[in-house]
């Protein structure tokens, strides 16, 4: 099969879970990509040659040929497009109302849960680091998030819709900024999280960040 030529731009520390979340999306789909660095802590992002590259200058970016993509979640749509089912591997459900399900909780990960993320950071997912107590307002955040969980987690399932979605992929990070902190965390939800975070795929990315230890 001829691919064409594939670039994903990603933090260099590869804490960014967004960056993540495309490479698993990437990794999945099968699709043989390249991978370039981008300085977060010395805001290479704000450089002029970057804006070439991404219109919201943050990572990642997505370049497929020509064309030039920033926001993971717009990236993981396209590249279910781009790169269709059955040729290629699905990231979200078939099932039409199961598809706009993965979407909201893409969304909803993206755009709340902002006390979780400020006092349990991706330090805590690639670091292992630990921080002090949650605030009140972190456990209402995250007694949130975990009521969702288990609303729509089905009994006895270790994937949201009874097949893998990048969906899953997501909603793990966010969790496992509780599980692997140690904070409470019901058993169903934690044994989810944890099927999730030995995806291979996730395992890829995780040893993508120790090398660079």
């Amino acid at each position: 099969m001829n691919y064409p030529t594939v670039t994903l731009w990603s933090d260099a520390c590869f804490f960014s879970p967004y960056a993540m979340s495309v490479f698993v999306a990437l990794t999945e789909k099968g699709i043989p990509f390249s991978l370039q660095h981008i300085d977060l802590t010395s805001q290479q992002q704000l450089a002029p040659s970057y804006s070439d590259v991404s219109l919201t200058r943050r990572v990642p970016t997505l370049q497929v040929e020509n064309f030039l993509l920033s926001e993971s979640s717009a990236i993981e749509e396209y590249l279910e497009e781009r790169f269709p089912a059955p040729e290629f591997e699905r990231l979200y459900p078939q099932n039409l109302e199961k598809r706009a399900r993965a979407r909201e909780i893409q969304a909803w990960i993206r755009s709340d849960f902002a006390s979780l993320r400020q006092e349990r950071p991706t330090e805590v997912l690639f670091a292992g680091e630990t921080f002090a107590p949650l605030s009140e307002s972190a456990q209402q955040s995250a007694a949130k998030l975990i009521a969702a969980v288990e609303r729509l987690l089905p009994a006895g399932q270790q994937n949201l819709f009874g097949e893998w979605s990048i969906a899953d992929t997501d909603l793990a990070v966010m969790l496992n900024r509780l599980v692997l902190h140690g904070d409470t965390v019901p058993e169903n939800v934690a044994n989810y999280t944890h099927f999730q975070w030995q995806r291979a795929s996730v395992q890829l990315w995780l040893s993508e960040y120790s090398t660079r230890l």
